[in-house]
């Protein structure tokens, strides 16, 4: 009975059906499937040998069952499948993307439903679709169509937050940036500090630091950059050697060395490359303008601290080109830079000078005379030799022929000894030659000869750009002149190279060659007389200021003077050019120190006057006096003396009598504006100026003047001590002194006597001496009144003369006239006469 009932009881199981058919465009695939078959393609390759036809099939066959019962239970599932299908029209179910599952207690999941009818629209017959179910293929649109949505909004939100961040995260950026930037600056500055500190411990070790710290001079950071450049600068001053490096040879490559070498050769070699590497970083930040400050000091510091190493020519060109710069600063480092190369010879034993000197040439010469007038005047920093290795040639040849007497009185007295003892001395012999020579090899001070070849060519080098500036300064002089006709321009900044080249020459006179002596003076002559009535008018020179001219005047002098034994020149053209520019000086414009060292060389020291011309200065530097300040006055009145105690003849100007006493000369008339001073006639005249001047506001000039005036010409005056500079400069100070005084200045230093007594001393020694005020205030008001008076005179003369000009106009004009009138008369008489 159990079995029977059991076979009865088997359970026949169908094959489940085949799932929904789903389009391609429909299933959605996530990134992260598409990435693990993309990493694991080998592995995959079964899929692609599956029978896909095989598996599409349906089985429909069951083990043990007739095909009859097998049908009926297929069509049992169809009727099931349909009455589910009209349940669920009968009902609302909500979609699973819209509402929450719900899980039963047996573990099955299922979603919400309604028990009532879909409700028909009244206007349409449509089924409203909110309450139509899904289809799985619709459900995995609407979601995947809700997820691009989704993604799309977040994107945009993300977009909208990038664009319009707020305020509080924007400054939290900002100061996370900062942090950041000063973090990283940090750590920069400290690994630069490591690896410099290694370098200057131990550079052999710490040789490849080099590499690294270059890298610092490429960062993108400018302060970076910056500290990089300043450190390496630090390091190559202190690791550099004592010697310029020359690499080995081919040859010497092939050699089989010690490790001690091998271990130095790739120091020297290391250290040259990376010396090369920062040098040419340097020249290549030097175009841009935020590096050039720091640039060109590095750049300086180098070529003063090691002149001798390698790369020296480019350190040279680097500072020449800049000692011309506009940028103060600049010019004034590459110009002591230059001064301390010149003066400090020791160090490069003077190749680095010679160098220096054609660049500067070269420079002058490229840029047309047109610099800066430093670029010229660091040649006056150089020193010569006049007398190089005369002295040392007849030492050396003294002690050779003491050393050969000894020797032979030595040989002749001493046994012959054996040969052990000869071997020995020429053994030590030798050894003291090779010292001498690896000596001389590593010393910067090279023989005589070489000195001689050195100071040679410095010496054509510097006297090129001389005579390159006076020669360009005639040329430029002369096309001026041409192009401007008669006006004359005062020429500030025309030639901004001729005062330092005309103190050189003044300096460097004494080694001037005597075949350019001749074109020299020519030069100076025809720049002094600013195109004077006795040139051609192809020879004027019209725009040179009164202190060049005055200039050319004082060097003229010293060249004359530093060879005389050789010349023969005669130098009355420069007294002429002296005498005429005196009136032109004014104070503001022109330099009141070199009209007094003209006074001082061209007059004081020059002991060798005409009577007529000494008395012609003298007049014309009383006058001087009466018109200017007080410390160009004092300054001709120091000269005026000095020539009246040098010349006893010309104190006859002190006396009272018209004609100027007994010695009258052969021009009985004096023409003050005469431009000879051998012709004006000065002794016929008279110094009343002295009487004026001992009336000056200032007390020293007064005394002076009172001083001259007393002279006699029976007494034996003593001369002067001080210079007519001198006396402009102390004038000068005082002046300046007395401005700081009149400030308040005084009663500062009353305030802080307690403090310094030095201070008080000092400003004490520079006070000038006490005034009374009344005294002061009744000088400077005859002086003034004097000058009024001396105004209005020349402004009364200058309408007489126009009034006379014009009268001699009219006058002329009625002459001319006159003959016209006659023939108009003449021509209608005879018209008349015609007509009748």
């Amino acid at each position: 009975m159990g079995k029977g009932k059991g076979k009865q009881r088997k359970q026949i199981i169908l094959p489940p059906e085949l799932p929904p058919e789903i389009a391609d465009d429909d299933i959605e695939v996530s990134d992260e499937d598409l990435k693990f078959v993309d990493e694991n393609k080998d592995y995959a390759g079964f899929v692609s040998r599956l029978d896909t036809h095989s598996i599409n099939k349906q089985v429909t066959r069951v083990e043990g069952v007739n095909e009859d019962a097998l049908e009926a239970l297929y069509e049992k599932r169809r009727r099931k499948t349909l009455e589910h299908k009209e349940n669920e029209k009968s009902v609302v179910q909500v979609d699973p993307v819209d509402a929450l599952p719900v899980k039963s207690l047996d573990g099955e999941v299922y979603y919400r439903t309604f028990s009532q009818t879909a409700e028909v629209t009244e206007n349409e017959g449509d089924i409203d679709k909110s309450v139509v179910k899904l289809t799985k293929a619709e459900r995995r649109a609407k979601l995947k169509k809700t997820k691009k949505e989704a993604k799309k909004m977040g994107k945009e939100l993300a977009k909208t937050e990038e664009v319009q961040p707020t305020q509080q995260e924007a400054a939290l950026a900002e100061v996370k940036e900062d942090l950041t930037a000063e973090e990283a600056f940090e750590a920069k500055k400290r690994k630069l500090a490591e690896l410099g500190m290694a370098l200057l411990a131990d550079p052999e070790a710490n040789i490849k630091s080099l590499k690294e710290m270059l890298q610092f001079a490429k960062d993108g950071d400018h302060s970076i950059l910056k500290l990089g450049l300043l450190s390496l600068l630090a390091v190559f001053k202190d690791i550099i050697p004592g010697y310029r490096i020359r690499l080995p040879t081919e040859k010497e490559l092939e050699m089989k060395v010690s490790k001690e070498v091998k271990k130095m050769r790739f120091y020297e070699s290391t250290l040259l490359s990376a010396y090369k590497g920062y040098l040419q970083k340097l020249l290549a930040l030097e175009k841009q303008p935020r590096f050039h400050h720091v640039v060109v000091r590095c750049i300086c510091t180098l070529l003063d601290a090691v002149p001798h190493f390698n790369f020296r020519e480019s350190l040279l060109v680097a500072v020449v080109r800049n000692i011309g710069s506009s940028d103060d600063v600049v010019r004034r480092i590459c110009y002591s830079t230059i001064k301390s190369l010149f003066t400090s010879e020791g160090k490069h034993g003077g190749e680095a000078t010679v160098e220096a000197v054609r660049l500067i040439a070269d420079h002058v010469k490229v840029h047309d005379c047109q610099l800066h007038p430093d670029s010229v005047e660091v040649l006056m920093s150089l020193s010569f030799d006049d007398d190089l290795g005369k002295p040392e040639v007849q030492e050396g040849n003294n002690k050779m022929k003491k050393n050969k007497k000894r020797k032979n009185f030595e040989e002749s007295n001493q046994p012959q000894g054996n040969d052990r003892t000869r071997s020995k001395q020429e053994t030590i012999a030798k050894m003291k030659e090779e010292v001498a020579t690896d000596y001389k090899a590593v010393s910067y001070t090279p023989d005589v000869e070489e000195r001689k070849r050195m100071q040679s060519e410095t010496l054509s080098a510097v006297f090129e750009t001389y005579f390159r500036i006076l020669r360009h300064t005639m040329q430029s002089s002369v096309a001026s002149s041409e192009a401007n006709g008669n006006i004359i321009s005062d020429g500030s900044g025309a030639h901004p190279l001729l005062a330092p080249c005309l103190s050189g020459l003044g300096k460097f006179s004494h080694l001037i060659d005597m075949d350019y002596i001749g074109d020299l003076m020519n030069y100076l002559k025809r720049l002094a007389a600013r195109g004077s009535s006795s040139d051609s008018s192809a020879q004027k020179v019209q725009n040179l200021t009164l202190s060049e001219r005055l200039h050319c005047c004082i060097v003229a002098f010293k060249v004359m003077r530093s060879n005389l034994d050789a010349l023969n020149v005669d130098l009355q053209d420069f007294f002429v050019q002296l005498y005429n520019l005196v009136l032109e000086y004014r104070p503001g414009r022109d330099e009141g120190e070199v009209l007094a060292e003209a006074h001082k060389i061209m007059l004081c020291d020059d002991r060798q006057h005409d009577m007529q011309k000494a008395a012609a200065f003298i007049k014309r530097l009383a006058t001087f006096a009466l018109c200017f300040g007080s410390a160009e006055s004092m300054a001709a009145l120091v000269t005026l003396k000095q020539l009246l105690q040098r010349n006893v003849k010309c104190r006859n100007l002190l006396e009272n009598d018209a004609g100027g006493g007994s010695v009258s000369g052969s021009i009985a008339k004096y023409q003050p504006y005469g431009s000879d001073p051998s012709l004006s006639g000065a002794l016929a005249s008279v110094l009343w100026e002295l009487n004026l001047l001992s009336k000056h506001y200032h007390p020293a000039i007064s005394t002076l003047a009172s001083g001259i005036s007393s002279m006699n010409s029976a007494q034996n005056q003593v001369y002067i001590s001080i210079s007519p500079q001198q006396a402009f400069k102390n004038l000068l100070l005082e002046a300046e002194s007395f401005k700081y005084n009149q400030q308040g200045c005084t009663q500062k230093s009353n305030k802080r006597k307690g403090r310094s007594t030095a201070l008080a001393s000092t400003l004490a020694s520079v006070e000038p001496p006490p005034i009374e005020e009344n005294e002061v205030s009744k000088k400077l008001r005859r002086h003034f009144i004097l000058l009024r008076d001396i105004k209005e005179n020349e402004r009364l003369r200058g309408e007489l003369d126009r009034t006379a000009s014009a009268l001699q106009l009219y006058e002329e004009y009625k002459k001319q006239r006159k003959p016209a009138t006659l023939t108009n008369k003449k021509s209608k008489k005879a018209k008349t006469t015609v007509g009748m």
